[in-house]
């Protein structure tokens, strides 16, 4: 008798199974149907051009503005928004105000662009998980929904829902590369839809990723064939990013960009060196205008220092001003400022305890 009701069980589960599987071809069948008219994305031509100006009401003829102001970092945790970080290893490259003639400015940050000369900058995983869902795929209507990144060795896998009739579960195991034109491709060496193997049904019902995909609301997502491509200027948020992604690879839990090349070419203006070369965490900005708050800064010459290098820099450019009043400054002889901050998340905790940092003794550091 228990032997009896053991086999029904069995059977009302293999039934289950194969009804939920009948569903997801039932439903692919549909989308391969109605792929042939739907508009899939496509790589279009590179958003990796400078944007163009707009009107500049306070005079386009200052030079100084116009050449805007060099950026060196090092080590630093950028914050995108409150959870998602950029993880700086060091970059190189200028920014400039959206609008000629002005400085930029700090507290606005959708009105700078930061131009990437070189760099090396990671998303762990949270981090890229967070980006499709919360910007590149997190608009209503999107075919993609609650998406998970992790990595395997040298590869990504992706893990959500694809709504398209019904939800259907899928994973994802793709290989990291580079465009010619500085996307980054997403080629999936192995797919499981529902539990089973997707690339399979999929090849027995003539379909690919872009029948059933239609991307033309993302932001920064496309798709050819059964390829995904990300356009790194545009799946994160402000500041606008410009640059060519040369090179990108995983490792641990990183998805580790390179922008342009470490070497110095022809017509490509010479390193900045930091006047304190004995920090190892920090943001350094020269020449240009630069504005934070009230204040404007000339010719810029200012260097943002981590007051505790054990980590990187943890730096909220939305919440800068937490960091700047926790922290102090001093002027250099040259005339300009070095700035000392403690790590975003420590500020908030000092200034809740009404602490802030202790200037040290005329020639120390803190």
């Amino acid at each position: 008798m228990h032997a009896q009701r053991s086999g029904r069980r069995a059977r009302r589960v293999a039934a289950a199974g194969i009804i939920a599987l009948a569903i997801a071809v039932f439903a692919l069948a549909l989308a391969a149907r109605a792929g042939a008219g739907a508009g899939a994305g496509v790589i279009g031509a590179s958003r990796f051009a400078p944007p163009r100006a707009a009107p500049s009401d306070v005079g386009s003829g200052d030079t100084t503005a116009a050449r805007g102001t060099r950026v060196l970092m090092r080590n630093v945790g950028f914050h995108l928004d409150d959870q998602i970080v950029m993880r700086i290893r060091y970059l190189e490259g200028t920014m400039r105000s959206k609008r000629p003639g002005t400085p930029v400015f700090f507290d606005d940050k959708a009105g700078f662009v930061i131009h990437i000369d070189r760099a090396s900058v990671g998303l762990t995983t949270e981090d890229m998980t967070l980006l499709l869902n919360r910007y590149v795929f997190g608009y209503r209507g999107s075919p993609l929904r609650d998406l998970r990144v992790s990595t395997a060795g040298g590869r990504i896998k992706q893990r959500g829902i694809l709504h398209k009739v019904v939800d259907i579960p899928f994973e994802i195991t793709a290989e990291l590369s580079v465009t010619p034109d500085g996307h980054i491709r997403l080629h999936p060496v192995a797919t499981r839809i529902f539990d089973v193997d997707g690339a399979g049904l999929m090849r027995a019902l003539n379909l690919t990723l872009e029948k059933l995909l239609d991307l033309s609301k993302a932001k920064g997502a496309s798709v050819k064939g059964n390829d995904l491509f990300l356009a790194p200027d545009s799946i994160v948020p402000p500041p606008t990013i410009e640059g060519r992604v040369t090179a990108v690879r995983v490792v641990g839990d990183q998805i580790v960009q390179q922008f342009g090349d470490s070497a110095a070419g022809p017509g490509r203006p010479a390193p900045l060196e930091p006047p304190d070369t004995s920090s190892h965490n920090f943001m350094y900005y020269r020449g240009g205008l630069l504005r934070f708050g009230k204040l404007i800064m000339l010719d810029a010459d200012m260097q943002i220092e981590d007051a505790d290098e054990r980590d990187p820099f943890d730096f909220a450019i939305d919440h800068y001003n937490v960091q700047l009043v926790a922290g102090y400054s001093r002027s250099t002889p040259e005339g300009g400022l070095e700035v000392f901050m403690p790590d975003y998340d420590d500020a908030t905790k000092m200034l809740a305890a009404r602490r802030t940092l202790a200037p040290p003794r005329p020639g120390g550091r803190p």
